[in-house]
Order: structure tokens, then C-alpha cells, then sequence
């Protein structure tokens, strides 16, 4: 293989080339793909396990034994559209399980056999054969069910070798120089129960081979030509009338047809007084005009004609002729698709038509006037024509007391409840109304005992409240329409499955599965769902379902809206209950309010909470105002911590509680005894002292206030406090003392206790850890390195 090639193959590879898994014979196999990839020769590297390899519309003009020598696993093998121009079967002796082979429109000319190789399907059709390349070694395939040949030469000899096999389908192509030697009885050893005889298109040839293959159940012939001389139809003519002694025959197809009205008409005839039960005929070219006879109905075996397809160059002729004969066929199924017919009658007589098809035509609202002939008609399909009115199709179809499903969709049908014609026959069970110009108002006018109605791509914005009763209605399909919500049931008691997608439901109600109790399938994906406390109830109920009744779950069902949630996935979408129910909220805010009121209240009494606030505020002020102080003029002016007074009564405490917690840390408690001034008197040594403290401690009890120096103290003290703007005094409140205690002359502490915050010494010794530590932060602050250690003053 070529540098090229590999780069090609390997491009594929990575492009998406995956293995998938197909049934054969049996097990999962490997599926190589590689068309249409300009390769010129077998890939070399493909996976020694793959079973499929298509190679379909590339280069190859050659294939060789090493090109599948090591694919010991290969089952199919498939390399149509290429340019091989020669074959040896035995390059595939190594291939045990090698059971299909495609090698039709390539450029063969030469075929080698090899013994050994037993196909289920050789299709060799459309190559450049002379003779049929048949070899001897074909009729050891005994699996064989497909046969694809082509050649310009059909004999006998050439057919011999598998006459005794019985092949599924054969399909025979002829080759452009078909008819100069030819064998016409060589068919009759093909024992087949499908025949299919590809003719040669470019040019005129004479029918003159026996397709009445007396095996065959199903004939199908392609590229037939009458021309304008009744001589030319008669070879084909003849061989369908050959047909008759195939009593085995059953389906007759004609593909790419070119011939006359009247050829037609003739061979419409024929093959009425065949065994042919079942007469198809696509891609029909009509021309000249059409000679008015007699069609005789008697006597038939058919039951369904199909009509695909057909061009006229011819547009003044009898249409009534034509139609007539066509509605009043006695058969049971009848298709005419394609074929530009404006208008179709109805039968003279009780029709047995049990199936119309005019798909695909002109036909307009005055088609099947007065149809009451059409008594056992079941199934009528006008899909794809020019009607325009629902009123006029339910005045037709009231006559046809028989029809039970009616397809009118792909037109441009409207409907407007101010006509008050509403009266369709009861048989109807399924119709389908879908790609119309329908809106709601079709809900108020409706086959009341219909089962399965489609009304998909039409203008329907809402159903309206007021709707016909569909009792019996079980499947509803209103996708692609702009629906903006969920129908309930109440109009469709029965209704068990229901197509919604691609519409504008935002907020489906969260009701529908309550109302809908019979619901076993619902596709309601691809819409624009809001997913907002609205939708959170329906997603609820979703989940609640089996996965077979949401089609189309999880996958298509995703938020639209809003923009931070577009894209997630219903299933992943949730929301709080808090967030979506308004009493809920309050009562959950209410309970958690109470909840904390109670806490507070425990805390209060069991825990004397209000204590430690007020703890905790004082050292949040301390700190702030601590803060304000330059230090520069602390480190200048201070030499103690804490100057503090109290009564000779509570000495015991402070002695053993307040200096030894207070001084364990470095802070300067001025002590009397240490550092008064000997000579000075005891005021002076107060006010220098005070003023050289940081902070003035008074030790608060009924003691205190009987005390005359703890009084001067606290005046000098609140003095200096004014006198400075500062705040240096912390009054600590050892024990309680009344208000009505307090003598008149210590107005100042009055004043002091009624508008300063205190601390309060705790008994419980649980509290005295924080007690210490607000006292502490309240007076630690840095001083210059010349002061001394503690000043003391007992009153």
C-alpha cells in the first residue's frame, strides 16, 4: 500500500471509524468502513479480527490473495463501484468464513472459480461480462441465497450448473449487446422464487426471453420500452402472457417504464388474467394519446395495484376514461402515488376496495364526490396533495361508512368552527391531520370514536376548554405545534399515550399524571423548560414514573431557562423546598426564632450570658481605645500599669487574687508601701501616682465606701480623668452595693456606678479565667523601661 493510502486510512481511523456490531451467522462482529476514500489498493493494516469490510466507491482495480490473506475472520466483503476488471475467487481459499461478497458495478470481465469458497450472497450484476459468469464449481453452493450476474449472453449451457439449486433471488442484468445470441427458453433452468432481469437502457432491443420461471413467486423487470409500433410491444406482450402457466407467480413489479397510453392500458389487461396477485409498476414514462375501449374486470387474481411515479407528455385525453377505469377496479388495494392527477371519481357500483393511496398528487378538495359506492373501504390516504378545507373531507368521508383510518396530512388544510360542519363518519378510528395550517378550534371538531390522532406540525397554540369528548382516544400526537402546556384528560379519558415535543412548554402542570391515570407513554423532550419552583413538582413526578413511559430520558428533557441553569439536565435540577414554598418559609423562620429565643433563654439563666456580653464589650472598647493612644507618650509619661484603691477589708483579695494574676504577665501594679514618696504627704503621693498610672483600679464593696482615702482617691482619680480627656478609671465591683448605702458626700461614685460600665467579680470560678483576662487587656499596654515594678495604695 502506498504512503497515500495509509495516510488516507489511517485520516478515516481517526475521523470516526468504529467498530459496530452486526448478526450474521451468529456472535458480534468487527466493521471496518472506508468508502468513498479514493484507495487505489486494500488497506495492508486493518484489524486481523474484523468480519465486514466495506470498501465500497474507491479506486481499486485490483485484488490479490495478500489483501485479505491474514483477515482469517472476514464474513463480508464488500467493494461495489470500484474499477476491478478481473476476478479469482481462489485469493479467498484462506477466507473459511467469507459468506457475502459484493462485487457488483465494477468493470469484470474475466472469472477465475475456485472449488472451495460457499457463499450465501454473490452478487456479480452490473460488470462487463459477455457470458454469464456461471462456473461449475457455483453449483457446490449449496447455502447460496443470492445470486447477482450480468452478461449480453443468456443461454442454457451457461445456466446449467445451478438448476439444481434453490436460490432465494436472482437478479439478472443484461448487458448492452443483449438479444444478438440468446437462448429464450435458458430462464426455465433457474430455480428461483425471485427473479429480477435489469434490460439495457440505451438502446431498443427485442423481448424475446421466457420469464415465466416456472419456480418464481416474485418476477421483477426493469427498463422496459414499447415504442410507438405495436410490433415492438409484442415480445413484451407475449412474455406476459406466458405468465398465466406460472400458476406459483404472486408479485409482478415493472420498473422504468416507457411506453404508450395504450400499451399501457394493454398491459394493464394482461396482467388483470395472470396468477399475479399483486401488480407494481415506478418510474412509468406515458406517451401518445389513449384510444377509449372496454376494460374487461373478469376473472382476476389481483388484489393490489401500485402506480409510482408517472410522467406524461401528453394533457388532452379522456381523464374521466382513465379515472373510470381506475375506480372501478375489483380489487381490494389500489395506489396511484406521484402522477400528478387532479381529480378521481368514485366507483359506478359497490366498490371492494378495501385501500387507497393517492399520495403525492394534485388533487384538490373535489375529489371523491358522492362516494357512497365506497361502502367497505377501510384505509384512505391522500397525503401530499392540494386540499384545503377539513369540511369538505369530513362531507367526503361521511359517505364511507367503512373507513376506519384516513391520512390527509402534508396539505394545507384549515378549519374554522363558524362552518358548524362537523359530522364525520363514527367508523373512523385513526387519523392523521399532521403539516397542515390547523389551530385549536380542530379540537371542537373531531371524529368522536378516533383512537390514534396525529395533528404534529400544525399553528395549534392551546386546546381549547371546550372540546369534543374523545373517550375513546388513545394515542395523541401534537408535536412541533406551539402548545404552551401539557393537555389534561379530562376530554381524554383513555388516552394512554401522548407526543408533545418540540412545543412551547415551559411550565407543565404538575397535575398531569393525576389526571392522566392511563398514561403508559409520554415524549414531551425538547421544549423550553423554565426550571424555576414552577417546574419542580413536575420534575418530582417524572421521577416517579418508569423510564419506558418518559421517552426520550434524560436526554432530551433539559432547562432553557434561566441562563445560569440552561442546558442542566431536569434530572439534575433541584431545588429547596424552603425556596419554593412561601408557608413553609415563614413557619420554618418562626420555629428557628424560637429555637434561638429559648437558647437565649437557657443560656441567661443557667449560664449568666448577659455577663459575659458585657465581658466581652468592655474588652472590645478597651481595645478600641487603646488603640487611639500614641505610645510614644505612654513609654514618656507612665511608669505603672494600674495605681489601685481600695479597702483595708478586701486587702486579702487583691493580695491573692488580683496581683498575683495581674503581675504573672509583667503588668505594673503601683503598691503604696513600695513606692510612696516618704516625706511627701499622702495626697501628693496620691495625685503623683495616679498620674504616673496607666489605668486607676477601684475595688468596689460596702468596705470601699466607709473608707475617707479610698473617697480621696476616686475625687483625684475622676479629676485627673476630666482633666486629661481620658478614660483611666475601671471600677471593679468585688460585692454588691445598694444605691440607698452610698453616703450623700460620694456623689462622685454615685455618677460613676449609675453611667459607667463596671466589672463584676464572678463567684463561680468558671468565670473568673475570662474575668482575668478582660481585666488584663484592658491595662496591658507598653511602658518605658524605667518604672518600677508594682505602687500599692491600702486605704
Amino acid at each position: 500500500m502506498t504512503k497515500i493510502n495509509s495516510i488516507s486510512f489511517y485520516f478515516i481511523i481517526v475521523l470516526g471509524l468504529i467498530s459496530i456490531k452486526i448478526q450474521l451467522s451468529g456472535g458480534s462482529e468487527l466493521t471496518v468502513k472506508i468508502p468513498r476514500a479514493n484507495l487505489t489498493h486494500v488497506p495492508k493494516d486493518l484489524p486481523l479480527t474484523t468480519t465486514t469490510l466495506d470498501l465500497s466507491q474507491n479506486n481499486i482495480s485490483e485484488l490479490q490473495t495478500s489483501d485479505v490473506l491474514l483477515l482469517s475472520k472476514l464474513r463480508v466483503l464488500m467493494m461495489s463501484y470500484n474499477r476491478l476488471q478481473y476476478l479469482d475467487i481462489g485469493v479467498f481459499k484462506f477466507n473459511m468464513e467469507l459468506e457475502y461478497l459484493d462485487l457488483s458495478h465494477n468493470e469484470l470481465r474475466v472469472i477465475s472459480c475456485y472449488p472451495t469458497v460457499n457463499f450465501k450472497h454473490l452478487d456479480l450484476s452490473f460488470n462487463a461480462f459477455d457470458a454469464l459468469p456461471i462456473c461449475k464449481e457455483f453449483g457446490n453452493m449449496s447455502q447460496l441465497k443470492f445470486l447477482g450476474l450480468s452478461g449480453s449472453k443468456v443461454q442454457s449451457s451457461s445456466v446449467q450448473p445451478i438448476a439444481h439449486l434453490n436460490i432465494s433471488k436472482v437478479l439478472l442484468v443484461l448487458g448492452d449487446t443483449y438479444g444478438e445470441v440468446e437462448d429464450p427458453e435458458s430462464l426455465q433452468h433457474i430455480s428461483t422464487g425471485s427473479l429480477h432481469i435489469v434490460f439495457p437502457e440505451k438502446r431498443e432491443f427485442r423481448f424475446i426471453l421466457d420469464v415465466s420461471v416456472t419456480m418464481a413467486i416474485s418476477l421483477e423487470l426493469s427498463n422496459i420500452k414499447c415504442g410507438f409500433e405495436d410490433k415492438e410491444c409484442s415480445y413484451f406482450s407475449s412474455a406476459l402472457f406466458k405468465l398465466r402457466k406460472n400458476l406459483r407467480l404472486s408479485n409482478l413489479t415493472l420498473n422504468n417504464v416507457e411506453t404508450t397510453w395504450n400499451s399501457f392500458i394493454k398491459v394493464l389487461q394482461l396482467v388483470w388474467h395472470t396468477p399475479v396477485k399483486y401488480f407494481s409498476i415506478s418510474n412509468m414514462k406515458l406517451q401518445d394519446q389513449v384510444d377509449q375501449r372496454s376494460f374487461n374486470y373478469s376473472g382476476t387474481s389481483l388484489k393490489a395495484l401500485s402506480i409510482y411515479q408517472v410522467v406524461s407528455n401528453v394533457f388532452n385525453f379522456p381523464q374521466h376514461y382513465i379515472y373510470g377505469i381506475f375506480s372501478n377496479m375489483n380489487i381490494q388495494s389500489f395506489t396511484l402515488s406521484g402522477t400528478h392527477m387532479l381529480h378521481m371519481t368514485c366507483p359506478s357500483q359497490a366498490s371492494p376496495f378495501l385501500y387507497l393511496d393517492f399520495t403525492d398528487n394534485l388533487l384538490t378538495d373535489m375529489v371523491f364526490e358522492d362516494c357512497r359506492n365506497l361502502i367497505n373501504l377501510k384505509t384512505l390516504s391522500l397525503q401530499k396533495n392540494q386540499l384545503k378545507k377539513l369540511e369538505n373531507i369530513i362531507f367526503m368521508s361521511a359517505e364511507m361508512t367503512s373507513l376506519q383510518k384516513l391520512d390527509i396530512s402534508q396539505n394545507s388544510i384549515r378549519y374554522s368552527d363558524e362552518e358548524n360542519v362537523c359530522s364525520w363518519t363514527e367508523s373512523l378510528l385513526v387519523l392523521n391531520l399532521s403539516s397542515n395550517m390547523l389551530t385549536g378550534s380542530v379540537f371542537r371538531c373531531l371524529p368522536p370514536k378516533v383512537k390514534v390522532l396525529d395533528l404534529h406540525n400544525n399553528r395549534i397554540k392551546s386546546i381549547p376548554q371546550k372540546v369534543t369528548k374523545l373517550e375513546a382516544l388513545q394515542e395523541l400526537n401534537v408535536a412541533s405545534n406551539s402548545l404552551m402546556d401539557l393537555p389534561g384528560c379530562g376530554a381524554f379519558s383513555s388516552l394512554s399515550v401522548l407526543v408533545i415535543e418540540h412545543n412551547s412548554v415551559s411550565h407543565p402542570s404538575a397535575d398531569f399524571f393525576q389526571s392522566c391515570q392511563k398514561i403508559r407513554s409520554i415524549t414531551a423532550g425538547n421544549n423550553p423548560f423554565q426550571c424555576t419552583c414552577e417546574l419542580r413538582e413536575f420534575v418530582k413526578n417524572l421521577g416517579q414514573v418508569s423510564g419506558e413511559v418518559v421517552e426520550g430520558w434524560p436526554d432530551s428533557y433539559t432547562c432553557d431557562s434561566p441562563e445560569s441553569v440552561k442546558g442542566t439536565p431536569l434530572q439534575d435540577f433541584h431545588m429547596s423546598p424552603l425556596s419554593c414554598d412561601t408557608v413553609l418559609l415563614i413557619v420554618t423562620i418562626g420555629v428557628t426564632l424560637l429555637v434561638l429565643a429559648a437558647i437565649v433563654a437557657f443560656l441567661y439563666y443557667c449560664f449568666d450570658l448577659p455577663w459575659y456580653l458585657r465581658m466581652m464589650c468592655q474588652w472590645t472598647q478597651t481595645r478600641h481605645r487603646a488603640r487611639k493612644i500614641p505610645i510614644e507618650e505612654l513609654q514618656r509619661n507612665l511608669q505603672f500599669h494600674a495605681f489601685v484603691s481600695y479597702s483595708g477589708h478586701d486587702s486579702s483579695w487583691v493580695k491573692n487574687e488580683l496581683l498575683p494574676n495581674l503581675e504573672k504577665d509583667d503588668i505594673r501594679v503601683c503598691l503604696h508601701e513600695r513606692h510612696f514618696i516618704p516625706g511627701k504627704s499622702i495626697v501628693e503621693n496620691i495625685i503623683h501616682f495616679i498620674e504616673k498610672s496607666y489605668k486607676s483600679i477601684f475595688v468596689l464593696s460596702p468596705h470601699f465606701i466607709q473608707s475617707e482615702w479610698c473617697h480621696y482617691e476616686l475625687y483625684f482619680a475622676h479629676h485627673n480623668l476630666f482633666h486629661k480627656g481620658s478614660d483611666n478609671l475601671i471600677l471593679i465591683l468585688l460585692e454588691p452595693i445598694p444605691q440607698y448605702s452610698i453616703p450623700s458626700n460620694y456623689h462622685k461614685l454615685k455618677t460613676l456606678m449609675a453611667r459607667r460600665t463596671y466589672l463584676e467579680w464572678p463567684v463561680e470560678k468558671s468565670k473568673h479565667g475570662l474575668f482575668w483576662a478582660n481585666l488584663r487587656a484592658t491595662i496591658k499596654v507598653k511602658l518605658g523601661n524605667q518604672a518600677e515594678t508594682t505602687c500599692h495604695l491600702q486605704g
